[in-house]
């Protein structure tokens, strides 16, 4: 019922992505303006007073949103190209067919090439978690140990993916060249750089096959959400082609 009274209204915004949320905070402004022209007209005070909350990034740093993905990037291309130097390097050198002759199993030469390059790869997350917070001030808000156990099973992703690279190539140079034609789709399909919502349809659907998109997920939803529902509804809910710039709770 038309009161003619003023109405508050608190709108909740998403600050992970402060890009995303500065746009979804002026789309607000507007359509709030808009209805209270619409409203009433002739009268001096708006109808409608609209007071916006942040959340997660009440200031909107966007080092906040840059620097886990930039994190989430630098784990892609180490564990990837090291991966695969390293097995193209066993496959010039002539060792690894000595290493198949050996009683060894083929599942145990694996383990003992991945073991060294996982736990040197486990000493970068830490050094990376290091700056983010002293140098950038990125906040961690998550459990540790969930975030552990996801970079753990993506960094076995990264190394997967090197190890095939080394099966495709000969050499090293050419294990080189085929990276570009696998890393660099991942980081521009990834969100790291630009956001997904600005993406052709055809693009996000492609998107959720590509595994560095939900890894970045999980570094911004552990560190600054810091709550596995909300995190687990940002990887797998999400429609690729209607998803919206931030969530709005009124």
């Amino acid at each position: 019922m038309k009161q003619d009274k003023s109405a508050d209204i608190q709108i909740l915004i998403d600050g992970v992505d402060a890009n995303t949320a500065r746009i979804a905070s002026g789309y607000i402004n507007q359509i709030v303006s808009q209805y209270s022209r619409r409203m009433g007209a002739q009268i001096v005070a708006p109808l409608v007073q609209s007071q916006s909350v942040f959340l997660y990034n009440p200031g909107l740093i966007s080092s906040w949103f840059l620097v886990p993905g930039v994190m989430g990037l630098v784990l892609t291309l180490t564990s990837s190209l090291v991966s695969s130097n390293t097995m193209v390097r066993e496959k010039d050198s002539g060792t690894l067919e000595q290493l198949l002759m050996t009683p060894a199993d083929a599942w145990e030469i694996l383990m003992a090439k991945i073991s060294p390059l996982f736990v040197l790869l486990t000493g970068d997350v830490f050094l990376a978690l290091g700056l983010t917070r002293l140098v950038f001030g990125v906040p961690f808000r998550g459990f540790f140990p969930l975030f552990m156990a996801l970079t753990s099973l993506y960094l076995i992703v990264g190394i997967s993916i090197g190890i095939m690279l080394a099966t495709v190539a000969r050499n090293q140079q050419q294990v080189v060249l085929i990276s570009f034609f696998i890393n660099l789709p991942m980081v521009q399909t990834s969100g790291a750089i630009a956001p997904i919502e600005s993406m052709p349809p055809l693009f996000r659907y492609l998107s959720l096959l590509n595994p560095l998109r939900h890894f970045i997920t999980i570094i911004r939803g552990v560190t600054q959400r810091g709550r596995l529902g909300s995190l687990v509804a940002e990887c797998f809910s999400a429609d690729p082609v209607c998803d919206r710039p931030a969530r709005h709770q009124y």
